[in-house]
């Protein structure tokens, strides 16, 4: 995964680490990540899930999609692929004014654009949107900031820094990340960028039309532009909880079940189901394990095993026997690329 490196149109600085109060750290791109952020802000009935290919058939099967994220190395003056459409009452939309805030940003970009029946925003994320309404984009990406308690749960995964370490300035050749959103709205598709003036529409989707067959060529188009070995993307869904998805198939299937299928096939159908709810549940608890893994503040372990270490004289030993592996892997590499272009 690649760690999320946002510039802001008035401030391209980046932070790292633990924040203060004003200050919004980086995020991680990962669904587990995504969907604790969801849940933070008060939302429910939504969760994330990575996609690893474009084939139609593996979006498919995490349907209803609600939306897309997704993660791209940013380039400067890269023109939008659609039309940038301002002072669109249609869809809600704030300019990023944040540091560090468009993992966020884009999450919330879907999440506040959405009107479906499995998903409920909460009081955070409604009480927000009512007090945006009135307000231009650039002035609900103020307002975002002022949010204290979406501003705290995206900080929650600062990572802890014990050391004061002033950072310099990037260079202009430092690569920087950057996150979108994409859904559809009342008909059209749009890509919702917080660095352009308003969403970006780029397509109708026709009466009938599944909206992920318009958007993938587009996505896939904008991976193309990147040069050859290019990986520094992640794509991500919004989605209905999957969980909750799978209990009410099988609530249809005890109390109405199908009169097309027999009974021996309606068992087998929600054992199946029932197996995907277990897994469902168990991603969730490794997802909570690896948010807390993420949170933990492994220095004084670090420190203590270097102590243990340097005290029974194993310390040394062990640093010359990296060192040694650490050389002949580097011999290895440019005796590889050597015979690559002789």
């Amino acid at each position: 995964m690649k760690p999320e490196m946002s510039k802001s149109p008035n401030n391209p600085d980046v932070t790292n680490g633990a924040t203060p109060d004003d200050t919004w750290c980086l995020i991680e791109s990962d669904p587990g990540v995504f969907t604790e952020l969801i849940r933070g802000f008060g939302c429910n009935g939504a969760q994330v899930e990575e996609i690893w290919t474009l084939d139609a058939h593996a979006f498919h099967l995490l349907e209803p999609i609600h939306g897309l994220i997704f993660l791209f190395k940013w380039v400067h003056n890269d023109k939008p692929d659609g039309r940038v459409v301002k002072n669109c009452k249609d869809v809600f939309f704030a300019r990023q004014v944040i540091t560090n805030a468009c993992a966020t940003q884009a999450l919330l970009s879907i999440l506040l654009n959405l009107r479906h029946t499995d998903i409920d925003l909460g009081e955070t994320l409604t009480t927000f949107k009512n007090l945006c309404q009135g307000l231009d984009p650039e002035t609900r990406g103020m307002s975002l900031g002022n949010e204290e308690k979406i501003r705290t749960v995206h900080n929650s995964f600062a990572r802890p820094v014990h050391f004061e370490v002033e950072l310099p300035q990037l260079p202009s050749d430092e690569d920087v990340y950057h996150f979108v959103g994409y859904m559809p709205i009342n008909g059209r598709l749009y890509e919702l960028d917080g660095l352009h003036e308003g969403p970006i529409d780029l397509a109708e989707i026709k009466r009938g039309q599944n909206w992920l067959d318009v958007v993938r060529p587009i996505i896939e188009g904008r991976m193309q532009r990147y040069s050859v070995g290019e990986i520094h993307f992640n794509l991500m869904a919004v989605v209905s909880d999957r969980q909750r998805c799978y209990e009410r198939q099988i609530q249809l299937l005890v109390h109405q079940p199908s009169p097309t299928l027999s009974l021996a096939e309606r068992q087998a159908e929600i054992a199946n189901l029932r197996t995907y709810v277990k897994f469902e549940m168990e991603k969730k608890r490794r997802y909570r394990q690896e948010n807390q893994r993420r949170r933990h503040n492994y220095l004084p372990f670090i420190i203590e095993l270097l102590k243990q270490l340097g005290e029974t004289k194993q310390l040394m030993p062990i640093y010359e026997k990296a060192k040694q592996r650490a050389i002949q892997y580097q011999l290895q590499q440019d005796l590889s690329h050597f015979e690559q272009y002789h």
